[in-house]
């Protein structure tokens, strides 16, 4: 049982919360015996729409947290939120999955490609950069990360974990 704070002025807020709710440091003893769970409940694959919105807020994500990574920073504000490695490889993961999954397609129809994903990453920077500003972004690291991004999606394996093959972008 936990929960995620952005700075550590706010664990004595989040604490007090949790202890309203719960007499211990666990809920150990709580089994939920009354849910039962398949291994078909957890294979099966849920259905819904994939939007372009979708795809290109996790490659935006992506991008600007590999961007912050590669500056220095793990832990980096992106649209409000304080986002953490966490963050982009969910992001990675499902537009990775999207586009290694035969027959996946966009609410609009159109396939999710290699194509796709290497005509929205530019588009994507130009999003970015009119957000941070030009100067900001050419100080950054935005162009190698769209660079990187773009490479770990479209690879045929699944990279194990997302800032790995960063490592060689790193000065």
């Amino acid at each position: 049982d936990g929960t995620w704070v952005a700075h550590p002025a706010l664990v004595a807020i989040a604490k007090e919360e949790f202890d309203k709710v719960m007499k211990g440091p666990n809920q150990i003893d709580r089994l939920r015996e009354d849910v039962q769970i398949t291994a078909e409940d957890l294979l099966a694959v849920p259905e819904g729409n994939i939007t372009e919105a979708g795809l290109r807020t996790n490659i935006d994500v992506g991008i600007q947290y590999m961007a912050s990574w590669l500056d220095g920073s793990g832990c980096v504000p992106i649209y409000n939120l304080m986002e953490d490695a966490a963050t982009a490889e969910i992001s990675r993961a499902q537009v990775w999955q999207w586009l290694h999954n035969p027959g996946t397609k966009l609410a609009d129809g159109r396939s999710i490609t290699p194509d796709l994903i290497t005509e929205m990453v530019p588009a994507v920077l130009q999003q970015i950069k009119g957000q941070v500003g030009a100067e900001q972004f050419e100080q950054g690291k935005y162009r190698a990360a769209g660079k990187l991004f773009e490479e770990i999606i479209i690879g045929k394996t699944f990279t194990e974990f997302l800032t790995l093959p960063a490592y060689e972008y790193l000065s």
